[in-house]
């Protein structure tokens, strides 16, 4: 499969089909440092955030930071603290490389969109559509945890691309899943969960998951779930290449973010954070789970989780961000229409997650009224996420702002770092 997808991405490339992204009439410049009273920023607040993650570090909340803050396409605060790998005496420095995890899925979305704006499919198809496995989907009624067997009853709707998009396909996620019940269902069938280093294909699993039943009817209910995988694999089948090289070529490379890969080439990989755990008052490498946390630079390299998989640095990451924030343009490249960003920034989940501060549109949590109005996440329409090994980001669209602060740790920790930045990206404002 790999290999005709590779033959048919080639002939594709040659002739002209998929080189780049469109040319723009808008051209934003780049990302760039400025100075923070050029765009409204208060340096003296923004000491604040100096001062926090100084402190964090200092009391062992988390071994090292990685923060950046920037305001009208502008870097006004990038600093790095701490230990990027505490066993080695390694320090932090600001091109680290994360494993932003979870952040990935904001990327696979936007690969989707993107090649619904070539008029590919329409969101409400049924995946089955282009995945036939995922035909005549059935729901979990009844389940035996003698034996993992299980009763079901046929779903009344088919899954939808947007579905998938929202996380209520009723697809669960295998072993972080909430439920018990779904969490052996998965692993006896051997799905595999965020990512791995053995040479499985996101195809081979998504086919497994397409026989496992569903948490609910799909578009009841909001479920965290592997539905960014199942995309990963329906953008290799809708535009012939593998999924890295889709990313690589379409948009990571149009967009300047060379630091952002599924698994690192060997120039990069020395830039790569330990992922550690707190033992006492030391912190050490976390061990090898239901995932290898070196899976970005070892293993066979096959696996490319949509949902999880990606590892990237702050200003790479800031860089995807403001090529939103810019309705979907960055440096003269057209990425996604202004009105494809307005149908994602949109509530398509209705009142499924989150409650009165919160909705999800077609990649982010996205905040309401209600949510500007409780203090300290942003503006109305501010977007976000995280990941796994405790990294965050927000943007603001009403204050242009963007706030991305990486840690990389895993089991628990007396980390404040995430609200307190949020906090204080807000409080700098000096305009």
């Amino acid at each position: 499969m790999k290999n005709h997808l590779l033959l048919l991405c080639f002939l594709l490339i040659a002739f002209g089909g998929l080189s780049a992204q469109t040319k723009s009439a808008q051209k934003s410049p780049p990302l760039t440092e400025a100075t923070p009273v050029s765009v409204g920023m208060s340096d003296e607040r923004l000491d604040r955030i100096d001062a926090m993650c100084r402190d964090a570090v200092a009391e062992g909340q988390v071994p090292g930071i990685v923060a950046l803050v920037a305001r009208k396409g502008k870097i006004v605060f990038h600093e790095a603290y701490g230990m990027a790998d505490n066993q080695s005496g390694k320090e932090m420095k600001k091109d680290a490389i994360f494993r932003i995890a979870s952040q990935s899925k904001a990327i696979t979305s936007t690969a989707v969109m993107m090649l619904w704006e070539e008029g590919k499919f329409q969101l409400d198809d049924p995946i089955s559509k282009y995945i036939p496995e995922f035909k005549d989907a059935q729901v979990l009624t009844g389940f035996r945890y003698q034996d993992t067997t299980f009763n079901s009853e046929p779903a009344r709707r088919p899954i939808t691309i947007r579905h998938l998009l929202t996380h209520t396909s009723g697809l669960g996620y295998g072993v972080i899943d909430g439920d018990e019940r779904f969490r052996m269902l998965y692993d006896k069938a051997g799905i595999t969960d965020l990512f791995t280093t053995e040479a499985i294909s996101i195809e081979e699993s998504v086919k497994k998951l397409a026989k496992l039943p569903l948490h609910h009817h799909p578009g009841e209910a909001y479920v965290y779930s592997e539905g960014l995988d199942v995309l990963g694999y329906f953008i290799e089948i809708m535009s012939g290449m593998p999924f890295d090289e889709f990313l690589r070529t379409r948009l990571f490379e149009p967009l300047g973010m060379n630091d952002t890969w599924f698994y690192l080439p060997s120039g990069k990989s020395d830039r790569l954070v330990a992922v550690q755990q707190k033992d006492g008052d030391q912190w050490e490498p976390y061990p090898v789970t239901f995932y290898d946390p070196d899976y970005p630079i070892k293993g066979a390299k096959r696996f490319f989780s949509g949902g999880a998989g990606l590892s990237s640095t702050a200003k790479d990451y800031a860089t995807f961000l403001q090529m939103y924030l810019n309705d979907g343009e960055l440096n003269g490249v057209r990425i996604l229409s202004r009105t494809t960003v307005q149908s994602i920034m949109g509530n398509q989940t209705g009142d499924l997650f989150g409650g009165g501060s919160r909705y999800y549109g077609l990649a982010f949590g996205v905040l309401t009224q209600e949510g500007q109005d409780r203090g300290g996440s942003g503006s109305v329409g501010t977007f976000d996420w995280g990941g796994y090994f405790n990294t965050q980001y927000f943007a603001d669209p009403q204050e242009d702002i963007i706030g991305i602060i990486m840690k990389q740790t895993r089991g628990p920790v007396s980390d404040q770092t995430g609200w307190k930045f949020r906090l204080l990206v807000g409080q700098a404002v000096d305009n």
